[in-house]
């Protein structure tokens, strides 16, 4: 995978953002850069910080310090917090998408698996039913769903299947930008497998940019050119994500790449 480092602002310029709860840190001091095409792997175990690190960057989260600069199409970097609440959610229509654990957290579970693709090409001023719904057809097929299954509930989905829903109804409108929160997470390894190359090539064939929330170093090898390890709300290291995993520099990656080699 290439990235465009070399022709381009950064998609988003992060600088300090940081996150408390009370005396509890959720994240601390966090700054990176984030290029058109590139995807970064943030990882560490439960409670190391990185999910309320994905929250601030997508903007569900506002952080105490800090700024996150994003580049828009026409205007060049905005810093995403000095939006107005429309803006940020226009911005998640259109070029953000952000993809859940959990996929009845990104869908509507009371409406038909076509009707979920459709929604989000309204939300931004499509009205064709023709064309929704062909639309609709395109990208079932395209995450490997059956296209007969269009009008059928999310709710008669696999876990699998309902996350490859998941995965149209939030590409459909072409974003620049997407946020993945442990899109594997609580799968089969058989599903998991599959579901990581259908990612994979959609990442590559799309160009996307996108800041993926792991704690699966094998995740992180097969999806990420970067990658952050994040202990207590801390960066703790980071580099290209082969360089890191091969030769870890910090003791708490070292141990976190050893217990994955001895498992």
């Amino acid at each position: 995978m290439s990235t465009q480092r070399d022709t381009e602002l950064p998609i988003l310029a992060v600088e300090g953002v940081s996150k408390s709860y009370g005396e509890q840190i959720g994240c601390a001091d966090i700054s990176f850069d984030l290029w058109p095409g590139e995807v970064l792997a943030i990882v560490g175990e439960s409670g190391s910080g990185k999910t309320t690190l994905l929250n601030c960057l997508s903007a569900q989260l506002l952080p105490d310090r800090g700024r996150a600069r994003y580049s828009m199409r026409a205007d060049g970097l905005r810093d995403i917090y000095d939006m107005t609440e429309a803006e940020r959610r226009f911005l998640m229509r259109t070029d953000w998408a952000f993809v859940h654990q959990n996929p009845r957290d990104g869908l509507r579970m009371t409406v038909s698996a076509g009707a979920n693709v459709g929604e989000r090409l309204m939300a931004i001023g499509q009205r064709h039913y023709g064309n929704i719904r062909a639309s609709a057809v395109d990208w079932l097929e395209k995450v490997e769903v059956d296209a007969g299954r269009i009008d059928h509930s999310p709710r008669t989905f696999s876990g699998g299947m309902q996350q490859r829903l998941q995965i149209a109804r939030n590409l459909v409108t072409g974003p620049r930008l997407v946020f993945m929160d442990e899109p594997t997470g609580g799968l089969d390894v058989s599903v998991q497998a599959r579901l990581l190359d259908l990612i994979r090539g959609l990442v590559t064939r799309l160009q996307l940019s996108v800041i993926i929330v792991t704690h699966d170093l094998a995740v992180a090898r097969l999806l990420a050119h970067r990658m952050m390890v994040m202990r207590n709300g801390h960066v703790v290291e980071e580099g290209l994500t082969d360089q890191v995993l091969d030769d870890p520099q910090h003791a708490y990656t070292q141990l976190l790449v050893s217990s994955v080699l001895q498992a």
